[in-house]
Order: C-alpha cells, then structure tokens, then sequence
C-alpha cells in the first residue's frame, strides 16, 4: 500500500511544477525561443526575456527544443503547434543534415553549417525528436520512423564500436563516452514503445543496457563513468575518473524503465545502486541540491549545481518509487519531494517561465541567459513524474 502523505505532499509539488510549465515555461519559450524568421529555435533567453539572437545554434537543441513543444501539443496546451513544429523540423533537416544522412554539430544565425563534424550524441537527440513528433501527430508516424531507421542504419553500418556499442566521433577518436549512448538508450526506448518495426529498437536498447551494466558501471562501486579508452575500459587520464550525480539519476531512470519492460530484477538493482550513490555523494554542502561531479572515490570534482540533474533526480526517485524495492518506496517519494524543492529554487526568476542554469557552491544562483538545452530536461522530468506517479496510484 502508498503511504499516503509523501504520495499527497509529492503531488502537491508536481502540481506547482506543472503549473510553472504550463502557464509560464511554455508560453514564453514558444513566444521568445522560436526564431519566427528561420523556423529554428534559440540557444538562450536572456533574464530580460530578451533571446540571444547572435548565439551560434547547436544541432542538440533544435530537436530537444522539438521534443519540448510536440510534448505541449501533445499535452493540449494552446499554440501553433503544427506550424511551429513542421518549421522546426524543415530549419532542422535543412541546416544540420548532411549528405550521407547524419547531422552536422553547429550553425551561425544565418542557418549556415560551420561545424559538419559527426558527433553520436547529435544523432540520438534527431532520433529522440523523430519518435516523439511521431507519438504526437499520428499522421506524421510514418514518415518519422522512415526517418528514424534510415538515420539509425547510417549510424550501426558506419560507426558501430568493434565489440559493443558506437563511436561518438569521426573519425573515431578518444576518450569513449557513455553519455551519448544514454541518450541513444532514451531514444531506443521510446521508439521502441511506438514502431511499427520495434525490433531493432528494442535490440538496441537491450545492447546499450548491457554495455552500461557490464562497461559503464563501475563492478565494485556500482557508480557510472564517463570516459574510456578503446576497449571500454576507463580511460587512464583524470577523465576516467568523473563519474557525474546527473547521470547516475538518468542513467538510474533508464535503467528502472528498461529493467521493468524486460522483468531484469539485476538492472533495476543497478538503478538502485545508481541512485543512491547521487544522493548521498552527489549534494551539495547544504544538502539541498545535486551538484554537478564527483570523483570515482566519490570525493567532489566539480561542487557547481546546475539546472539539469535536479530534474533527472526527480525522475530517477518518482520511477524507483513504481519499480523499486517496495520496502524502499517512501523513501523514494520522500527523495521525490526533496527533488522537486531543488528543483524549484532554479525557477525563482524575474521572469517567470526561465530558470537560473547555476547554483555556485557558496548558494548562490548565478545570473545569465537560461540555454534552451535545459527545457528538454524540465519537459520530460515533469511529464515523466507525473505519468509516473498516476500509475503508481493507480496500481
């Protein structure tokens, strides 16, 4: 059975933070974020509600910034969706793809690409956006998951890894990093849940959740790494050390998702492991919020909090509490409550609707422009606990 009051308290909590988004966060990046004369979106958006028109545009941001929108239409929030997103979309293929198919890293202003370099993690963001446009807008599925596998078949011919996994760069280069097959991990996974044709997805997805349990995660710590050298081995310099609190709640959240799809009580053991090692080494002094890295003996690399891993923090409790150790499921909700606060002191801006990306290790938010980037991770971690929390009731 729920306990009742944490679940109460967290629902409360989620409420603010949908109202925010609702009411706040979405209106003002769709009438600030949107570049009304190219169809693409901007980088940032100053605290004067002003966007930063002269930013370079990078290729993860036009399809995060497409997730994020087609989620408001597909939440029945009022807008200009489909003209926005097919814009969006057409700014996106015309600017960024290339030739063989992938996508480029960087544009100027003017929708020239000045950096066509290959980079795996650019990739799973088109793929990401190509599933959620088709959840969307059901006319549109088709088309996206051509899309979709056609993109994905570029990248398994041209840049699978020798034994497991992909390389991030061409030419291949090092260190290896995990982060991007976790978003790749995301993308499979929910590609996965709409395919006409799921079974390479679902391969996918079962090849990166072995490659993250058997490579990433660290045997004797439980705690995921960041770099590696060639073999998947952690990479020898300083960087082989970082192991990032965000990413142990993502990579927690996924592996929590893919654990229950699969019946794999190991992986969501895993996700347990994972999470724990965020919240106790992972906070900052006055325990109130995740901070950005650590080392591999968990003592603290790099004491700044940002915006993002608050947010995979919220997702990471609110699914451990549906898949977890029941004995345990308070003290995810209770964690969840806690992550929505952290969570909040972020949006404590003039203009409501941005976030403060920093938080510097003496507490204070540091003021600059809010980048787009973070919206993705405020749309899914508010979609996804929410979603969450009503199964988990309703279970």
């Amino acid at each position: 059975m729920l306990t009742v009051e944490p679940m109460k308290t967290l629902e409360i909590e989620l409420k603010k933070l949908s109202n925010w988004l609702d009411n706040q966060g979405i209106p003002l990046w769709l009438s600030q974020g949107v570049d009304q004369a190219s169809g693409g979106f901007y980088e940032r958006i100053g605290q004067d509600r002003g966007p930063m028109i002269r930013d370079n545009r990078r290729a993860r941001v036009q399809p995060r910034q497409l997730y994020c929108f087609a989620a408001a239409r597909q939440r029945g929030l009022e807008g200009q969706w489909d003209l926005i997103l097919r814009n969006g979309l057409g700014y996106f293929e015309k600017t960024f793809r290339k030739d063989d198919g992938t996508f480029g890293a960087l544009a100027s202003p003017e929708g020239d690409l000045i950096d066509p370099s290959f980079d795996l993690y650019n990739q799973a963001f088109a793929l990401f956006a190509f599933a959620q446009l088709a959840a969307t807008i059901p006319d549109a599925s088709m088309a996206m998951e051509e899309k979709a596998t056609d993109l994905f078949r570029v990248i398994r011919t041209r840049y699978k890894h020798p034994v497991i996994g992909f390389e991030h760069s061409d030419p291949p280069g090092l260190p290896l990093c995990s982060n991007p097959h976790m978003h790749l991990f995301e993308a499979a996974l929910a590609w996965e849940a709409i395919a006409e044709r799921p079974a390479e997805w679902t391969a996918l997805a079962d090849e990166i959740a072995e490659l993250a349990m058997t490579r990433f995660i660290d045997s004797r710590s439980g705690g995921l790494r960041e770099f590696f050298d060639h073999d998947w081995k952690p990479h020898p310099s300083d960087k082989g050390r970082i192991m990032e609190p965000g990413h142990q709640f993502e990579w927690a959240w996924l592996l929590a998702r893919w654990g229950s799809l699969r019946g794999h009580r190991q992986a969501i053991a895993k996700a347990e492991r994972l999470f724990e090692i965020g919240i106790t080494h992972g906070m900052s002094e006055d325990g109130k919020v995740a901070i950005m890295s650590l080392y591999d003996d968990f003592t603290v690399h790099d004491p700044v909090a940002r915006m993002w891993p608050q947010t995979e923090w919220l997702k990471a409790a609110t699914k451990l509490a549906a898949v977890g150790t029941l004995e345990k499921r308070d003290h995810y909700l209770h964690s969840a409550i806690a992550a929505c606060q952290a969570f909040e002191l972020f949006l404590q801006t003039p203009v409501k609707g941005l976030w403060y990306d920093k938080r510097s290790p003496d507490c204070r938010l540091i003021d600059e422009p809010a980048p787009a980037s973070t919206f993705y991770h405020i749309v899914c971690a508010i979609l996804d606990a929410n979603d969450t929390v009503a199964a988990l009731k309703a279970s």
